[in-house]
């Protein structure tokens, strides 16, 4: 089973979304329109097979409008689902669940169809020993989410942010004057836990990052030939992390040259919305 993500997480994220769409003067539409104290049930259902992952956006957000609401989740994070499944079941004031349906339909068809899109490629890649990650091309505000639903989908996380570990890319690079000198800098400011990343774009700078030991090396827009090269290079010696033009077509011949991981920026930036729908019952 998927660790649940926090409601504390969750829930600001689900607060502002719901500010935004109820403006300056709140559901004119439903308070025009439904007479004072109607109630309603309604389900949310997949209208196409996917993952599941952000289930409980729908109750926080139909609490939030509706502290006495019913609600009742069929599913849970991480579990696959057919067209026309059920994943949730709502009984609540109907104007406050149709001001807070849209909020709930949004992040939840985000979110399914973010770990649907990781469940394709992590069983692209299926009997190999590499795994899928994702990385920062996340939504601004949504990424402990989009994040969340990568795991759903069965991949990895890559750093959070620029916090948690160091990454050292081209830039970083040309600016220290060179790829030996700035993994030596970041070495000796890394904390015993933190782990040190050098991305090189060529097997000459790949020899030139083996002899620097740093924890991780991503191979940039390699070649086939190039990976499977780098990975008899290394011989185990350090997590080879392989980027850039990563496609359902090509994730797979790309796992077969023995990378370690695999990270996808077209988990989060590329992925559609599952298609939801809420029916009234």
């Amino acid at each position: 089973m998927i660790r649940a993500l926090p409601d504390l997480v969750i829930e600001p994220v689900v607060r502002m979304a719901l500010a935004e769409d109820l403006g300056r003067a709140g559901d004119v539409t439903a308070a025009a329109c439904i007479p004072d104290g109607a109630r309603m049930k309604a389900v949310f259902a997949a209208r196409k097979p996917g993952v599941l992952a952000g289930i409980r956006c729908v109750p926080l957000a139909v609490l939030a409008l509706d502290p006495d609401a019913s609600i009742t989740l069929k599913l849970n994070d991480g579990d696959a689902f057919e067209a026309g499944a059920m994943l949730a079941e709502v009984e609540a004031d109907a104007r406050a669940f149709l001001s807070a349906e849209r909020t709930a339909l949004n992040l939840l068809g985000r979110l399914c169809g973010i770990a649907s899109l990781t469940r394709a490629y992590v069983d692209a890649v299926d009997g190999t020993t590499t795994r899928i990650a994702d990385t920062r091309k996340t939504t601004p505000g949504l990424r402990a989410l989009e994040k969340h639903a990568v795991l759903c989908g069965g991949g990895l996380n890559h750093r959070f942010g620029l916090d948690d570990a160091i990454l050292i890319k081209d830039n970083h690079i040309a600016v220290c004057g060179g790829l030996a000198g700035a993994i030596r800098r970041a070495k000796a400011a890394a904390g015993h836990l933190m782990k040190v990343e050098v991305e090189v774009d060529g097997l000459d700078q790949l020899d030139e990052a083996l002899a620097e030991a740093p924890d991780v090396i991503m191979l940039d827009n390699f070649t086939l030939p190039m990976l499977r090269e780098a990975v008899a290079r290394t011989a185990g010696r350090v997590t080879l992390e392989a980027s850039g033009g990563v496609n359902l077509e090509t994730v797979r011949g790309i796992a077969e040259t023995g990378v370690n991981v695999i990270s996808v920026g077209a988990l989060t930036h590329s992925a559609a919305s599952l298609d939801i729908g809420l029916d009234a019952v």
